[in-house]
């Protein structure tokens, strides 16, 4: 009996190049955490309904741990997690008043992270401060600052908040890659057109976007998925703020989403959807197709991010906007003032 060869036992022709690129196009961006820096930026570091009144949680930020608590004043405060008497970890602590008070030996810090007493009474060493973050709460996240002191205020929608019905979301899964590389999907054109499938009506509107000292903003009028026409103002904030709203089909969306850094490489999603307050019903329908948009949108994005080596090098004039963001993001201030106090 005769038996048949397969393809692998079977001698091919050897495929050879025909020639090869000697160096690789472009560099590398920026880093978080590289020369152990990070932007000053504002992250979104927890959801408001994750913190009520008298509680502490601790989270994941940049290359340590913080902890968010709410005292009886309702104000949201995050400072650095580790008690500086001997290390203990804060967010396994107690709130009392409007002070965090540590497990360990009860020692209570205020709303400005100075240690107002200790358990036993010894008086409180004046060194003994937790590094206290800018925080702001903003439509239903809790959001810091990394620096001393802001460069920008987490922007508001054109409806006033009165009008709106607002709700916010934490995305389950991290991305696999700095918040800055999601960021830098909105200044490159290509990407809307190719990837979510949006038919401009105009040219790229390249010289019509809006740069400011902290990021930029524009108008897109296009066809969005199945002809749906779209008319949004889009733009970013720093390294780390998304936002849009405009109409969609026949109503009105705004949408921000926050690029959180719980770990150096790694960054997590916070979305804000908003819809006008029209009615239950409507607001109902509008919100169902706000975070089936949002949902398709990021899963359109996913693979690529988590997989993504960004390094730009062969640009073309598509990528005139995504260019200068790209400076913009090179020479965007860095710094990490909290870093021996949340490691």
């Amino acid at each position: 009996m005769t038996q048949a060869l397969s393809n692998h036992n079977m001698r091919t022709s050897v495929e050879l190049p025909t020639s090869n690129p000697t160096e690789r196009l472009g560099t590398l961006m920026p880093a978080e955490g590289e020369n152990g820096v990070f932007a000053e930026s504002w992250y979104p570091v927890c959801l408001s309904s994750e913190v009520s009144q008298g509680q502490v949680r601790g989270e994941r930020f940049l290359d340590g741990k913080i902890v968010i608590f709410r005292g009886d004043d309702g104000v949201a405060r995050a400072m650095s997690a580790f008690c500086p008497h001997v290390g203990a970890d804060l967010s396994i602590g107690e709130v009392t008043g409007n002070h965090v008070k540590c497990a360990f030996h009860h020692w209570e810090f205020d709303g400005d992270g100075v240690c107002a007493k200790t358990g036993i009474g010894d008086p409180a060493p004046k060194r003994a401060r937790l590094f206290k973050f800018p925080t702001q709460e903003c439509y239903g996240v809790v959001w810091v600052f990394n620096g001393q002191t802001p460069h920008w205020d987490i922007p508001q929608f054109e409806i006033p908040d009165d009008k709106l019905s607002v709700r916010a979301y934490r995305w389950p899964d991290y991305m696999n890659c700095d918040p800055w590389v999601f960021a830098a999907n909105t200044p490159d054109m290509q990407h809307f057109k190719v990837v979510h499938q949006a038919q401009f009506s105009t040219e790229d509107p390249h010289a019509a976007v809006d740069w400011h000292d902290w990021g930029f903003r524009y108008k897109i009028i296009a066809q969005h998925q199945k002809g749906i026409p779209i008319e949004w103002t889009l733009g970013i904030m720093g390294t780390t703020l998304f936002w849009q709203e405009g109409p969609y089909d026949d109503f009105w969306i705004g949408g921000m989403v926050g690029f959180g850094l719980p770990e150096v490489g790694k960054h997590e999603l916070f979305a804000i959807l908003a819809v006008e307050d029209e009615g239950e019903e409507k607001v109902a329908e509008r919100h169902a197709m706000s975070e089936m948009l949002m949902h398709r949108t990021i899963g359109e994005d996913t693979d690529i991010l988590n997989t993504i080596h960004y390094r730009p090098g062969a640009l073309t004039k598509g990528d005139t906007t995504l260019s200068r963001y790209l400076d913009f993001l090179r020479a965007y201030p860095r710094s990490h003032h909290s870093g021996p106090f949340i490691r």
